[in-house]
């Protein structure tokens, strides 16, 4: 397969997750020009992470365009997402010690919404890839609003790739399995409870008691709050999230430039009741291509399912409110 020639954007590419997945997308052979996004005020300008980004031996090309705070994308990054191809958003306000999800939303969905709203008159055939808490009501609320723009809804992805890198790092530890190849498909959606690991479709947990698994799968949904507590207040997931939304670029761009790709991502989905659902998804020439079933569940994760329904019903209801009481500016 010939690597693609593709444009990406990182939007918050100067932050704490911003440089080190800007880092990982300039690496990415499938990447052949890359546009660090961020504000005047952020503590590094995004210039500096372009130009530092700019020496890598890669050939990708990298330019830094910086807005300040009252600066509405859709009238000044027309440069930066006019033909992209991919545009990952890490941006928003990180989760603080003690904050619910919900305190987020009103911050986070607007930032979300000048960023995707301006994707929708400068590039909108790009994979969206959204990386802004609470992933679980802000993804549906962009993709209700892209779709009253006539936009194909394949195009928004909630990144919730972390959720797998974990669980399988964890059952690794346990297991002593080896790592490459080892994977636990997480579904549902990427907050708390909301978050079912599948131990049952990963061969090496099956070494792990069953009596160990609701034990395990706690640890994956509080892995974040772990992070947090540990950051005392300066920040969330930053490294790990990084990795993983740059596993999940390249599995865009791969699927873009013909080679179809699965990986777990948060999308518009048919699989459940639930409008939108977490299960893993084909990425292709379109974006997102398939949408899998979630196959068969143990009596516990079927349990755990019943339960997380309703709450992330209730998440989605809040994104879907959103986007009936927004529009996208013209």
């Amino acid at each position: 397969m010939v690597a693609g020639n593709f444009k990406v954007c990182v939007v918050g590419g100067a932050g704490g997750i911003g440089q080190p997945l800007s880092m990982l997308m300039a690496m990415d052979p499938n990447v052949a020009e890359l546009c660090v996004y961020d504000l005047t005020v952020s503590m590094v300008p995004a210039e500096g992470v372009a130009a530092d980004l700019s020496h890598l031996n890669k050939k990708s090309k990298v330019k830094g365009y910086a807005f300040d705070m009252a600066d509405r994308a859709i009238d000044k990054a027309a440069e930066c997402l006019t033909g992209c191809h991919l545009v990952l958003v890490p941006a928003g306000v990180p989760r603080k010690p003690g904050q619910d999800r919900k305190d987020l939303l009103n911050i986070n969905a607007g930032i979300a919404k000048n960023i995707v709203e301006a994707c929708a008159k400068y590039c909108p055939e790009a994979v969206v890839a959204l990386i802004v808490n609470p992933v679980n009501t802000v993804v549906p609320a962009m993709c209700e609003l892209w779709k009253k723009k006539g936009l194909n809804p394949c195009k928004i992805v909630g990144v919730s790739t972390l959720d797998v890198v974990r669980a399988s790092k964890f059952v690794h530890e346990i297991t002593g399995a080896p790592i490459d190849g080892l994977e636990v498909p997480v579904i549902g959606g990427h907050a708390g409870t909301t978050i079912l690991p599948l131990f049952s479709q990963c061969p090496a947990a099956s070494a792990i008691p069953a009596d160990k698994i609701p034990d395990l799968d706690t640890k994956v949904q509080n892995a974040g709050t772990v992070v947090v507590t540990a950051k005392n207040g300066k920040g969330s997931a930053t490294l790990s999230m990084a990795y993983a939304g740059a596993r999940l670029g390249k599995a865009v761009l791969a699927g873009l430039a013909g080679e179809a790709s699965v990986e777990c991502a948060y999308v518009a989905s048919s699989v459940t009741e639930l409008p939108y659902f977490a299960s893993k998804v084909t990425f292709g020439k379109q974006g997102v291509e398939t949408v899998h079933p979630i196959g068969d569940l143990s009596d516990y994760e079927k349990g755990r399912l019943a339960e997380l329904t309703p709450i992330l019903l209730e998440e989605i209801t809040a994104g879907l409110e959103y986007a009936k009481e927004n529009e996208f500016a013209c």
